[in-house]
């Protein structure tokens, strides 16, 4: 017979997730998990739980959380309706391989079947989504279950694990132990695999090292820039990765996805040799699959990924090395490069190509883009945070912006709208310190906007940069490519975003033109609460490389 204390369902949870190393969290609150959020109030100096406006706004926070911290970022819904709009969060963490743990209320057992109000099969549902979704029916198991899905979420591919918690489970008491943290496995590489990196590096004319993956560690990036140096390899970053690798160094080549270089995807196809440290090479990295070829790439690839379930996935490396790529860099650091490699002229002119891609074309409009990145560059500091949704907004930050520190970048691979916004309120409530810049277009602020009262409640402070040419501009470049002179169900008509924002007690201005804002973003980033400009720019700007009339005459 037991001597263990009695707890409740809920007690057990959150003894569970503070053991574990949980201290931060997202909801939005719903009657299916009361008893949690009692159990959260009895916790309340140990876990602090940011209440947010809208569950989609919450689990995009929380996957946020995740990427920033490296562990799962924790979010709170209520059944049905609060399960489905926290499902595009879930989305992003598995496509973006994010730890993060989704719990979500759910109806007494005794209901099961019945369609009892907000019933959902969350199995059925998250099924598609998540690395793992399940229901807790005892007390006496919520020790093991959510000690199993930490690990889950963290092991091999990081990624979303979906927990559905009966209300009457909850109140259920149960005398059990608490469940340790469990380790992560971090393979290492043996002898062989690591001569046979060196010999296809010593058979290479064209080598480029191709850095992605998520959950990398401050020691595992140094790794990966002296394994850089000593073999002096060009370095690409994958889809929204770009924090991997210091931008400001001369190895550093650009950025694979929709903001790609000409010159760095020419670069991709003509290598001979692709050492890539945990991307999956997936469609955005690859333009569509077209740099890199599937099954069999024309180029030699030796492809480090620490989920063997992707490996030989898409494409057929030639030598595939199960383990993180963090842990990879540190012992393919200690790799003797021979002197007088090959390669000189070819990396050497991979970061002159990158540099030229830094340069703006002509402005269009009052409002120069290009000039506002350059303020932004030296105004903000180096390990300034700077999110984004998705949108061809995003290309400004992407092309223009120079990570130099990690992590320092929040854009979802997901390509999902609205993230840029509770990203960025998230990154505060992570890193209060350190300054946060989200972008977001004006379609894209609209989408979670409400989480403005979310940052003002809390004391969260990033500064918002809303790029406004009132338009889906995307979509808007798409039709005009396709189908010329048929635009519909693209445009927008917009509130004054600044007022919107004073509204909700932040700093708001509008800029307009150019020379409004170096003086505007030096008051934004001194009024000391929430601020947000308002960047209205040319339509006819549709991207940071075209214009709609470009389009058009083509």
């Amino acid at each position: 017979m037991s001597t263990l204390p009695p707890r409740s369902g809920a007690r057990l949870l959150v003894d569970t997730l503070l053991g574990c190393g949980a201290r931060l969290g997202f909801c939005v609150p719903g009657e299916s998990y009361l008893a949690v959020l009692d159990a959260l109030y009895a916790s309340r100096e140990r876990f602090r739980l940011i209440t947010c406006r809208q569950e989609g706004g919450a689990a995009y926070m929380a996957e946020a959380a995740g990427k920033l911290s490296g562990q799962p970022g924790i979010c709170f819904v209520t059944r049905g309706p609060g399960a489905c709009n926290a499902a595009i969060g879930v989305h992003t963490a598995q496509q973006d391989s994010t730890p993060m743990l989704l719990f979500i209320g759910q109806i007494a057992r005794g209901d099961t079947d019945r369609e009892a109000f907000q019933e959902v099969d969350y199995r059925q549902m998250f099924g598609p989504l998540a690395k793992w979704v399940t229901q807790i029916e005892s007390a006496e198991r919520v020790p093991e279950i959510v000690g199993r899905a930490w690990h889950v979420a963290c092991s091999g591919r990081p990624g979303p694990v979906v927990i559905a918690l009966p209300e009457d489970m909850l109140s259920e008491s149960a005398s059990v132990a608490d469940a340790l943290p469990a380790p992560l496995a971090a393979p290492l590489l043996d002898g062989e695999s690591l001569n046979a990196v060196s010999r296809a590096l010593l058979h290479a004319e064209r080598p480029l090292l191709i850095a992605g993956g998520s959950v990398w560690n401050a020691a595992g990036r140094a790794a990966l820039q002296r394994f850089a140096e000593r073999w002096q390899l060009p370095v690409a970053a994958g889809f929204r990765r770009q924090d991997l690798f210091d931008n400001r160094h001369p190895l550093y080549a650009g950025e694979l996805g929709t903001s790609v270089a000409p010159a760095l995807a020419t670069r991709v196809k003509d290598a001979d040799l692709l050492l890539v440290f945990g991307s999956r090479l997936g469609e955005m990295s690859t333009n569509g699959y077209t740099l890199v070829q599937a099954p069999v790439p024309t180029q030699a690839l030796i492809h480090i990924h620490p989920d063997a379930g992707e490996l030989n996935r898409v494409f057929r490396p030639q030598l595939a090395l199960c383990t993180h790529p963090a842990q990879a860099a540190l012992q393919l650091a200690g790799l003797d490069a021979p002197s007088g490699l090959r390669w000189s002229a070819w990396t050497q002119q991979a970061h002159a190509d990158y540099l030229a891609n830094l340069q703006p074309g002509q402005p269009v409009g009052a409002l120069d883009m290009g000039e506002v990145m350059r303020v932004l560059a030296a105004e903000l500091p180096q390990d300034a945070i700077v999110t984004t949704g998705a949108g061809n907004y995003t290309g400004w930050p992407q092309r223009f912006h120079r990570f130099s520190h990690y992590p320092t970048q929040l854009a979802p691979t997901s390509g999902a709208m609205g993230y840029g916004v509770p990203a960025a309120i998230a990154a505060k409530a992570v890193h209060p310190q350190r300054t946060v810049v989200g972008f977001a277009g004006d379609g894209c602020f609209l989408m979670n906007g409400q989480e403005l009262a979310t940052a003002v409640q809390h004391g969260l402070a990033p500064l918002l940069l809303v790029v406004d040419n009132g338009m889906y501009g995307t979509i808007r470049m798409h039709q005009e490519r396709r189908f010329p002179d048929h635009t519909i169900a693209t445009a927008l008509e917009n509130p004054d975003f600044a007022a919107l924002a004073r509204s909700y007690g932040a700093f708001g201005e509008t800029v307009s033109n150019t020379a409004e804002f170096a003086p505007a973003l030096r008051r934004a980033l001194a009024a000391g609460r929430l601020a947000l400009l308002h960047l209205r720019i040319d339509p006819e700007l549709i991207s940071t490389r075209g214009t709609l009339s470009g389009l058009r005459a083509r």
